[in-house]
């Protein structure tokens, strides 16, 4: 699992590339501790080239999440595949989210 982080004023643009799963979720949950330190802007979780999320991956939206309801800021995950979308749907992530 790869990620790249891009902040443009108020906008973090967090690039999720891979598979997070069970063992990459570790990794990416310290990578994004300074977006979830200062979410309070709009973060833009983009998923275009993710393939697979698990529930470590999904917990790890929800702290995003979190914090940035907690700093006034708000969540967009953007560019879920289909796979991902169903995931999202059948854990009542849809309604949790902005989805672009």
């Amino acid at each position: 699992m790869e990620i790249n982080i891009e902040k443009v004023d108020s906008v973090t643009t967090v690039r999720l590339i891979g598979r997070l799963d069970t063992p990459a979720a570790q990794e990416v949950s310290k990578q994004l501790e300074p977006v979830i330190a200062d979410a309070g802007g709009t973060t833009v979780l983009d998923c275009t080239e993710m393939s697979y999320i698990s529930s470590s991956g999904l917990r790890i939206f929800l702290t995003v999440r979190k914090a940035a309801a907690a700093q006034g800021g708000k969540v967009i995950v953007r560019n879920i595949s289909d796979d991902i979308r169903q995931v999202f749907m059948m854990t009542g992530f849809l309604n949790l989210f902005e989805i672009q």
